[in-house]
């Protein structure tokens, strides 16, 4: 069986993509012509995975969007999670981070019966609420470090030994990156000025980027500070800006247009960003 970087380097390669697509439906906003209810909510998925599969490095389903449903939810989140085509890995992210058998059981979880290829992480507990996961040495694990929310400076930017803690979190990721191989960390677009700083810091680490789409984020601030000296390294997840890019019957076609159309913008910064590398 592939790692999930192997899954995640071929799958950014076959589609020339950065691109993860977040599938994070919302019942009250599902499009004309989906019932809305947890059935409607798998055809929604399905109908959006095959508009953007070809466009796509990745997929990140919320954990919650489903669990909302209960046993109903999971069965629904199951049969997303199998509607990817197997050239395009899965990211659960339910920021799970408890210890001992309570992790354990969410690991098993979310690769053994979901069948993820990866997951976010909360890294509050330390190291024996990650050990859980990072003992699937095939599957990738997202730290959560400096993230793209209003309140993360409550905790993420307090100093501790002179950094910031957010920093401390990126530190400890490489070591637990050299034991397992299998880490990335989370940095929200909206944190501009911590981007780089990271990226000098963790320059080989794959970074999950959120807060491009509707939380405004600096697209190609977050592609030039983030951006791995081979031309990858980065998931730019966008959710709502392209899964509820139309409320009407063309729903995934629009979704393909506004995959390709941020593809296509992520590459322009891309390709400037390495540009400018060499040229340095």
């Amino acid at each position: 069986m592939s790692t999930f970087a192997e899954q995640l380097a071929h799958a950014v390669e076959l589609h020339d993509s950065l691109v993860c697509v977040g599938l994070d439906p919302v019942l009250e906003s599902l499009p004309q012509g989906i019932c809305r209810d947890v059935e409607g909510i798998v055809e929604f998925n399905r109908r959006l995975i095959e508009a953007t599969a070809d466009l796509a490095c990745c997929y990140k389903p919320n954990f919650p969007f489903y669990g909302a449903f209960g046993a109903r939810g999971l069965d629904a989140l199951q049969k997303t999670i199998d509607a990817v085509p197997d050239n395009v890995p899965v990211l659960l992210d339910c920021k799970v981070g408890d210890i001992g058998s309570t992790a354990e059981r969410w690991a098993h979880m979310a690769f053994t019966e979901l069948g993820a290829d990866a997951i976010v992480v909360n890294p509050y507990m330390g190291g024996d609420a990650m050990a859980p996961f990072l003992d699937y040495s095939d599957r990738g694990i997202f730290v959560l470090c400096h993230t793209s929310n209003p309140s993360a400076a409550d905790f993420q930017q307090l100093s501790v030994a002179g950094a910031p803690l957010y920093e401390h979190v990126a530190r400890k990721t490489l070591e637990w990156n050299v034991a397992h191989d299998n880490c990335g960390i989370v940095v929200g677009a909206t944190q501009a000025g911590s981007m780089a700083h990271l990226r000098r810091l963790a320059p080989s680490l794959p970074f999950l980027v959120p807060g491009v789409g509707s939380q405004g984020g600096d697209l190609a601030g977050a592609v030039r500070d983030g951006l791995r000296a081979d031309g990858a390294g980065l998931l730019i997840n966008a959710s709502r800006s392209i899964i509820f890019a139309s409320g009407g019957s063309d729903f995934a076609e629009a979704a393909r247009q506004a995959t390709d159309t941020l593809r296509v913008q992520i590459n322009a910064a891309r390709h400037q960003a390495r540009g400018v590398a060499q040229s340095g």
